[in-house]
């Protein structure tokens, strides 16, 4: 452990990269690139980054007053007309935050994130710390703005994680979203119980701090805030070392605009080693210059980055089925399932463009056969249009796919606290609250799509209505169709 320790000497107020050999090599590139004149912009993070050789002519923040976030946002917007293939910013590698910056050693910063503490937990403590020496940080000019954002997004609104519990209850009951941001404040909870590990592994780290261990200089609210403003900034380089794999970047998000959309991407330039944005198309003077977020659904965006993209194409729902273990055919369904790659606990990806997922009807199909006969007239092969198919020629079996089908899509939409149309009304109200419309961008958009799969089985012969939908489950259950254990262990995303 002493050599652990020794191996990670800090001086306060420099990153580990303007140290020793590196600084010398930043000034001989200096000398040889010949900058010029740096222009001071008035805003402290931007000249902060100038100063230290961040290239930044074609954009510029713009403070945006924001009632409904009780505090004005900073934006990064074009200063000028930018053309597609212009580098909008080029941030120096020593002025973004990543592990191998703060321990300087990417074995360290393996160990640490390898089953004890995620990166993101890493960085936030860093962060807190940092921000407890307030302007002797190297590092101040970038927490300030970052507080002053305060994990929100540009459209006003922080992370799910935190929201309070009533309105995580009130603003998204019935939707998969709701489970998944109390898992992960479980796991923000068990992350930070565990960081006094980060104290005692690298405690050379942390002697530069006259502060106590870190559970006891934190309160896990002070935590969970710190962590939610890191998850809001990162972002995730492509081609580097693990320990460079998420970064902090000054001007990145939450200032810069995520998009699912936009074909523009920060990247890592190893010839410059920098982090840059190149444009994939024109920017107006004044128009915000977003980034590619990734194929990320709107559950993952507003969790993550407090953003609903209602344009986004990667946007789904989950539907997840059990099949269960006492079903007498048991074993020959599962080596039916493996044999064409499916599984006993199968999740299909629903949207509103693909309603019905290839092999979900098929899946469903052998899942009910009650005979070996059933059984064998299956085909798991995906269908491909399953919204206008032919029928399965088992009459009985396909009745009780689509009203089995139909009944878990009614019982999604019965779980939301109110209809879509309602929602509308959210967004379209002025008096609602930027956390109320985002929330209601992700249900509708969430409903929409289980409207969409409803719409499809009903065009497969599935009943409308509820009285109907009882009736073919009935009717299934006479015939030895039991649809309800399908449900039994499954879950929802």
């Amino acid at each position: 452990m002493s050599a652990l320790r020794a191996s990670l000497p800090l001086t306060r107020g420099a990153p580990a990269a303007l140290r020793g050999g590196a600084r010398k090599q930043a000034r001989c590139v200096a000398r040889r690139s010949a900058p010029s004149p740096i222009v001071h912009t008035g805003n402290e993070l931007v000249d902060w980054l100038q100063e230290n050789g961040a290239k930044l002519e074609g954009v510029e923040v713009k403070t945006l007053e924001m009632e409904s976030a009780g505090r004005p946002l900073d934006v990064v917007v074009a200063a000028r007309p930018l053309a597609a293939g212009e580098t909008a910013i080029s941030i120096p590698e020593h002025m973004c935050v990543t592990l191998d910056r703060i321990f300087e050693s990417e074995f360290v910063a393996e160990l640490l994130t390898t089953d004890k503490l995620s990166e993101l937990a890493c960085l936030a403590l860093y962060l807190m710390y940092e921000k407890k020496i307030k302007r002797k940080s190297f590092w101040y000019p970038y927490i300030k703005e970052l507080d002053k954002q305060r994990a929100r997004g540009p459209q006003a609104v922080e992370s799910p994680l935190l929201w309070s519990e009533e309105e995580l209850g009130s603003l998204l009951q019935g939707s998969p979203l709701l489970p998944a941001v109390r898992q992960r404040l479980a796991g923000i909870r068990k992350e930070y119980e565990a960081l006094d590990t980060v104290w005692f592994m690298a405690g050379s780290l942390f002697n530069k701090y006259p502060f106590d261990l870190p559970t006891e200089a934190f309160t896990f609210d002070v935590f969970k805030q710190a962590f939610a403003a890191v998850q809001a900034s990162i972002v995730h380089l492509q081609g580097v070392p693990i320990a460079k794999r998420f970064a902090l970047v000054p001007l990145g998000p939450p200032l810069m605009a995520y998009s699912s959309t936009s074909k523009s991407m920060i990247t890592f330039d190893p010839d410059s080693r920098s982090i840059r944005l190149v444009l994939a198309d024109g920017v107006a003077p004044g128009s915000p210059v977003a980034a590619w977020c990734g194929p990320q659904p709107n559950s993952r965006l507003l969790l993550n980055y407090g953003i609903v993209d209602e344009h986004n194409p990667y946007d789904k729902l989950q539907f997840t089925f059990t099949l269960p273990s006492s079903d007498p055919l048991y074993q020959a369904k599962r080596a039916a399932l493996n044999e064409a790659g499916l599984a006993t606990q199968q999740t299909f990806d629903v949207s509103a463009a693909k309603p019905l997922a290839p092999q979900l009807l098929p899946w469903m199909r052998l899942a009910l056969a009650t005979s070996q006969q059933q059984l064998s007239a299956v085909s798991l092969a995906p269908e491909a249009n399953p919204a206008a198919g032919s029928p399965h020629p088992d009459p009985a079996l396909e009745a009780a796919a689509l009203a089995a089908l139909a009944s878990y899509v009614a019982k999604r939409t019965a779980a939301y606290a109110h209809p879509l149309w309602r929602d509308l009304e959210i967004i379209a109200d002025p008096a609602s609250s930027p956390r109320q419309k985002v929330a209601a961008r992700l249900t509708k958009i969430e409903k929409s799509i289980l409207a969409a799969a409803a719409e499809a089985l009903v065009g497969r012969g599935a009943p409308r209505e509820p009285a109907a939908l009882e009736a073919a489950q009935a009717a299934a259950a006479v015939a030895g169709l039991k649809m309800a254990s399908l449900f039994d262990g499954g879950h929802c995303g």
